[in-house]
């Protein structure tokens, strides 16, 4: 692309768990997702090598911060935060997840403590000192506005499916119930240092046109581990976008979304293949085999899709998502993981 440029900063495939990627336009410089967390005890590698991978995608992302002015934090888990190092966020504009809302007990925790250390080591004051207190709101379920999944036709798994749904549904009003008691983290400013909640707005930096989708579902439909947002920067006619954490995508109407963007630069999550079986049924690994198919095919800008973190974390990863490899070289587009594209082998396959 003219317009759009981006370097590979750390990606699953590349040994560390990351989805951490410089964007650049003529007008901004933008660190998507700076964290990083040590593989899992199963991954095909020693511990002493996957604290060399963990040691040495740091030492990129702190490098590659350097260069940005902004940064998308799209939700609290380490390997897409790092908490906390000054460096990677003084002097920049922070779009980071909201953590009032649309967030599970355990990434508000981590980002309380996130600001925290923000607020002290920034802006030489307490959280306590700048938080809100809650006002009324009403809080919309994300379901009400899927429609795909929604008619989706699961077969015998239809009735097994409405009651993780009406499980689901509960433990969404619980949450709920939760957000309307926190005190509110208000958007910070220390300096020329910001933070900014942006899902569901766009913003303008020159002929940049950045865009955050959100919130979504982090996986499939009610997922407990809670919502990020995806991010879409565009200029000149040129679009890339990151969807961060959606698992696949597993859900329908988020694949229908991105092919309806058509991206030239896509970077998608790939299935947990290496949790098959277990966090990840049959059910669900079909369904974002068929919707991952779904963007491939109808979505005629996008050259380039960068299929990578959650996926490259077992050796099979491959031959599991077989037809989305096979069905991109049918339609002449270019799927690939993030090692691939920097002339790599995938970390996963390094001792087969």
């Amino acid at each position: 692309m003219k317009y759009i440029r981006f370097e590979i900063v750390w990606f699953d495939s590349l040994g560390a768990k990351s989805s951490c990627v410089l964007v650049k336009t003529p007008d901004v410089k933008l660190i998507i997702d700076p964290g990083v967390a040590v593989m899992h005890p199963g991954f095909p590698a020693s511990e002493e090598q996957k604290l060399r991978w963990y040691e040495a995608a740091g030492k990129a992302i702190r490098s590659a911060a350097r260069k940005a002015d902004l940064v998308t934090l799209s939700h609290y888990h380490y390997d897409h935060f790092i908490d906390f190092e000054g460096g990677l966020y003084r002097n920049k504009l922070l779009f980071a997840k909201n953590p009032n809302c649309y967030i599970n007990d355990s990434q508000r925790s981590r980002a309380e403590q996130f600001f925290q250390h923000f607020c002290a080591e920034l802006g030489g004051v307490r959280l306590e000192e700048t938080l809100e207190e809650p006002q009324p709101q009403e809080y919309v379920d994300p379901r009400d506005s899927l429609v795909l999944s929604r008619e989706k036709d699961f077969g015998d798994y239809g009735e097994r499916r409405k009651a993780l749904l009406k499980a689901g549904e509960k433990w969404f009003k619980a949450r709920v119930n939760k957000w309307r008691k926190y005190r509110v983290i208000p958007e910070l400013k220390f300096g020329k240092t910001q933070v900014v909640f942006p899902e569901g707005r766009e913003f303008r930096f020159g002929g940049t046109r950045l865009r955050f989708k959100g919130p979504l579902f982090h996986g499939i439909e009610y997922s407990r581990v809670g919502w990020i947002f995806s991010i879409v920067v565009e200029h000149g006619g040129e679009k890339l976008i990151h969807s961060s954490d959606l698992n696949g995508p597993v859900i329908e109407d988020y694949a229908q979304w991105i092919a309806e963007e058509d991206p030239h630069v896509l970077f998608l999550d790939g299935p947990m293949t290496y949790m098959l079986g277990y966090t990840l049924n049959l059910i669900n690994f079909n369904r974002t085999l068929q919707n991952a198919l779904k963007i491939v095919r109808e979505t005629p800008s996008c050259r380039l899709l960068i299929y990578d973190h959650h996926l490259p974390r077992e050796s099979k990863f491959m031959e599991r998502t077989r037809p989305i490899w096979e069905t991109a070289k049918k339609e002449g587009k270019k799927v690939t993981t993030a090692a691939e594209l920097l002339g790599k082998k995938p970390a996963c396959l390094l001792s087969s």
